[in-house]
């Protein structure tokens, strides 16, 4: 009988104490316990660490040091992780409930090798922690490197990778790697499972929305790389036909 994966759950950190607690909170009530959290903090200068280590989180490891950026802090979580699947759960973010990851192994419990790719849905919150809506773009049925020619279809921290097919997270991308990892993963990856549920609870405050023009120019560089500039230019066009229509 192949054993239960194990969930390598990663918080990247910088000056984060106003918006950890949820998150460290909703790891700590997880029911289903074979997991390690790595929590890889920029040397910040609040009590973020101090809350981390006070957590009572078991499986934890904690790293404060500078780093480059957001992304090589994930490329230093990576490279410590041990567990069988990647989950990235941003500070602010949180799993949507304490048998999420219950749930999810209980999907890889029918297939004979662990699937590459387990993805499922995303429930945005607000900073009361109050549910505002589910994501506008829901994940597919089937969901293949081309499904985000239509856009990132699946949230980066509603798409669990099997470790030993990812990628490191390209350095010359600031605000989108996470799109270009994904589209990496799955390029990889031959069995990607829609797990049916909501997974997590995105809190409505994350970099690629504090520089938004900026994260839109660079998925558009991201897209035109995997799937060529005139398929990117032609979605794109009909993007904006869409959203026309709908006014």
């Amino acid at each position: 009988m192949r054993p239960e994966p194990k969930f390598s759950i990663i918080t990247i950190t910088f000056n984060a104490s106003s918006v950890i607690e949820p998150t460290l909170r909703s790891v700590k009530e997880q029911s289903y316990r074979n997991f390690e959290y790595l929590l890889i903090d920029g040397a910040s200068t609040d009590d973020t660490v101090a809350k981390a280590k006070a957590s009572g989180i078991e499986f934890a490891h904690i790293v404060s040091e500078r780093d480059k950026g957001l992304y090589d802090a994930m490329n230093k979580g990576i490279r410590l992780a041990t567990g069988d699947y990647l989950c990235f759960l941003n500070a602010g973010d949180a799993f949507h409930a304490p048998d999420t990851l219950e749930k999810i192994a209980a999907v890889t419990a029918s297939y004979d090798e662990l699937p590459h790719v387990l993805y499922g849905e995303t429930a945005e919150v607000d900073e009361q922690r109050h549910f505002v809506r589910m994501r506008r773009l829901q994940a597919p049925e089937k969901l293949t490197w081309k499904s985000f020619r239509h856009g990132m279809l699946v949230c980066h921290q509603a798409f669990y990778a099997r470790r030993d097919i990812v990628p490191l997270y390209d350095m010359q991308y600031r605000l989108s790697a996470d799109v270009d990892w994904c589209i990496k993963v799955m390029k990889r990856s031959s069995n990607l499972v829609n797990v049916h549920q909501t997974v997590v609870d995105y809190l409505q405050n994350g970099i690629s929305l504090q520089y938004h023009r900026a994260s839109l120019m660079e998925r558009f560089r991201i897209m035109c790389r995997h799937y060529g500039v005139l398929s990117t230019v032609a979605h794109h066009l009909w993007f904006v036909l869409r959203a026309v229509i709908k006014r």
